[in-house]
């Protein structure tokens, strides 16, 4: 019987299902297929050299970390020359283009083409960073907590010791510093990245281009998108010279080859207990997806107002969508009995295993049922967490980041949210402050869209809601908000942080006002969370952590936390139906795709790629699959030969691959790339970007070094 056939059974106490899951949590991650988003302190050495005899040497390690960047807004990227020119996706450039666009000028659809230095556009608010070194810190924080004390006291002592670990270390290193929670608590690590704020476009195409097919060919495959685009790097004005970039391959991605896919995957919840992933499956992801479609019927209805209302929400339309399809796969994905079925049997392994042990089932034994009962109280407050929200809109959520800041910088870093330790400070400011436009229409109609659907689903008598509303309607309270409001004005906002409290207190500006009336409920429910459930999950699943150490040691990865992962694969077709999905499309696959659509929309090609086409040549391979390890946050990171060298960009995962947020497999999911060879032709042939495409084969890079090597290597 094939495991296809097995997973497809009923699950029941001895399913193949549950049997499948057990021999897969007993046998070590490196038997496994080629699952896992690694660590650069932990990476998988001995499956690499048992398969494909490859050890990268700690050159090679180094090389990939500092070549590697991170998209702080949610995406990745990499140096590809010594000029400071950073590769990432379209669709991470969005937000950018979106805001340096205007009602003359459109760059999301027109595309952006820098021939020039003098050309490069000055992005409004994107920060890069890269990362530098971390540190195990994790001794150092579970020393603060003192075990007898209730679980909110412990929580208290854990955040002080993170706030006071990163303070000390920004101070000493000037580098952005943050304590990162990995294995759900089991362990704790100081990341410190160099931080960029001077960022510049480069190049972009035309989001039909990068886009191509819309959303009806969103996470599926095969695919035929250009979904690229540059920005390069400055720093005291001028463009930096990163020792570490990208070699561009000009082979590009070969099917069968061994490919590393280098970036920082945004969040999975492969660790996370049965309770928790239930209640995912049963209130957050069918919240998620009302919210979401409720949201992308209102920016249509707001587009369908005119053509600059249309070009406004360009962005926003592109993301909600995404996130609908997203979490479908997900929601799909936990109502699966096979997959829900191996998990359990995975969770039972484990706590059989922890019970056969005297001290340990008395130390982690109740970690479980302490983190189901905390799974209760959260469902039980689950609609005011969920409808409470701001989703899609910017002025309200700004004002109340005002009236927040000003208050928690008051207080000791290590009793303020996250947001406001003086580790996030710049970056926090610098987002605040940030000159993107801001649409008055269109925020006072999003505005009204939440404030109706807290009506809508709390209830006139919520704390929340009769506080927002102060007896108007949502439509009249948007209006009078947004009308009477100064803070699309970042000149505003700054004045009002810098004033401080008395500032904001003193402000008569309506949604600062509105701001401070609701600070309280936000207040209330936010450190309910904190003392409630965010304590118990992160001290109990420093217990059953320890205890999967105990049982696998550190063949197991932990979940993702946006920072910085590995995870290596193969370019790989696989079989569907009856057929098989090349590893690989072409040109001329696109070409012949808009065709056999009569070029209609979203099957038609971009103006340049149609004016241009008798110029390209049909058999450029231009986007591929492999079974490398990837999610949301991973869109942008380079995609790795075993000499170091860049064959291609992760874009997207296909429909199967959804199940990934929950577990791995590689049967028919796979992270689907854009080819080395396909940016190049595009640069040269289509969008007369030769000087972008000459700086990528320019002088070479340093090659690092790839098997292992007797000299010593820092990651320092």
């Amino acid at each position: 019987m094939s495991t296809r056939t097995c997973l497809r059974i009923t699950a029941a106490a001895t399913s193949c299902a549950a049997l499948l899951a057990l021999a897969s949590l007993l046998a070590p991650p490196g038997a496994r297929a080629e699952e896992g988003m690694w660590t650069f302190d932990n990476l998988p050495l001995k499956p690499l050299e048992e398969k494909y005899g490859f050890t990268p040497s700690p050159e090679w390690i180094e090389h990939v970390q500092r070549a590697a960047v991170r998209f702080n807004d949610g995406g990745s990227g990499a140096f590809v020359s010594d000029n400071g020119l950073v590769l990432t996706n379209h669709h991470v450039a969005l937000g950018q283009l979106q805001k340096v666009s205007s009602a003359k000028k459109d760059y999301v659809k027109d595309g952006f083409y820098a021939h020039a230095a003098a050309e490069e556009m000055k992005c409004p608010d994107l920060e890069l960073n890269v990362l530098m070194s971390t540190e195990d810190v994790t001794a150092r924080v579970l020393v603060a907590i003192q075990p007898g004390l209730p679980p909110k006291q412990q929580n208290e002592q854990r955040r002080a010791e993170m706030a006071r670990i990163e303070k000390e270390s920004t101070d000493s290193t000037g580098l952005r510093s943050n304590v990162i929670e990995l294995y759900q608590g089991g362990e704790y690590w100081l990341y410190r990245y160099k931080k960029y704020t001077d960022v510049r476009l480069v190049m972009a195409p035309e989001q039909q281009a990068a886009f191509y097919g819309g959303d009806p060919d969103n996470f599926t495959y095969p695919r035929f998108d250009l979904d690229m685009a540059f920005f390069r790097v400055y720093e005291n004005g001028k463009p930096v010279h990163p020792r570490h970039w990208f070699r561009w391959s000009r082979a590009g991605a070969k099917e069968g080859e061994l490919v590393f896919v280098i970036g920082n995957p945004g969040r999975t919840s492969r660790q996370e207990t049965m309770k928790q992933l239930e209640h995912d499956r049963d209130d957050v992801l069918p919240t998620l997806l009302q919210q979401f479609e409720l949201r992308r019927k209102a920016f249509y209805d707001y587009a369908a107002r005119g053509p600059e209302q249309a070009r406004q929400v360009k962005d926003r339309i592109f993301g909600f969508e995404n996130e609908l399809k997203r979490s479908t796969g997900m929601l799909e994905g936990l109502r699966d009995p096979a997959l829900m079925g191996a998990r359990a049997a995975a969770e039972r392994a484990l706590r059989a295993q922890v019970s056969r042990d005297p001290k340990l089932a008395r130390e982690i034994g109740p970690a479980w049922d302490r983190i189901a009962a905390a799974q209760a109280q959260l469902e039980r407050r689950h609609k005011e967490l969920s409808y409470r929200s701001l989703l899609g809109t910017r002025l309200a959520p700004l004002a109340g980041m005002i009236v927040r800041y000003v208050a928690e910088v008051q207080k000791p870093n290590g009793q303020r949210y996250e947001e406001f330790r003086d580790s996030n400070l710049e970056s926090l400011r610098f987002r605040l402050f940030s000159p993107a436009p801001i649409y008055p229409e269109l925020e006072e109609h999003m505005l009204a869209v939440n404030l109706q659907e807290s009506l809508d689903e709390l209830g006139p008598r919520d704390p929340y809601v009769k506080l927002a509303l102060g007896g108007r309607s949502p439509r009249e309270t948007a209006h009078e908000l947004i009308a009477g409001t100064k803070l699309a004005d970042p000149a505003e906002r700054r004045r009002l942080v810098e004033g401080g409290v008395p500032a904001v207190q003193a402000s008569t500006d309506p949604l600062i006002e509105w701001a401070r009336g609701i600070d309280p409920v936000y207040r209330e429910l936010r450190d309910w969370g904190r003392d409630n459930i965010e304590s118990v999950e992160k001290l109990e699943g420093n217990k059953i952590a320890r205890a999967r150490f105990a049982a696998y040691g550190k063949s197991i990865y932990p979940d993702a936390t946006f920072t910085l992962r590995l995870s290596y694969g193969t370019v790989a077709g696989y079989p569907q139906g009856t057929s098989r999905v090349p590893y690989k499309t072409t040109f001329g696959g696109l070409f012949d795709r808009a065709a056999s659509f009569d070029n209609k929309p979203p099957f038609d090609l971009s103006p340049l790629e149609a004016q241009r086409r008798a110029e390209v040549s049909l058999g450029t391979p231009l986007d591929f699959v492999s079974t490398n390890d990837i999610i949301g946050g991973n869109s942008g990171s380079p995609v790795l030969n075993r000499d170091g060298e860049l064959v291609g960009v992760v874009f997207d995962g296909n429909i199967q691959s959804l199940v990934w947020d929950y577990a791995y497999t590689d049967a028919q999911a796979r992270a689907v790339s854009v080819h080395s060879s396909a940016m190049l032709e595009g640069l040269r042939k289509i969008y007369r970007m030769g000087s972008v495409a000459d700086e990528l084969q320019g002088p070479a890079a340093a090659k690092p070094q790839a098997l292992t090597s007797s000299q010593g290597g820092s990651q320092q």
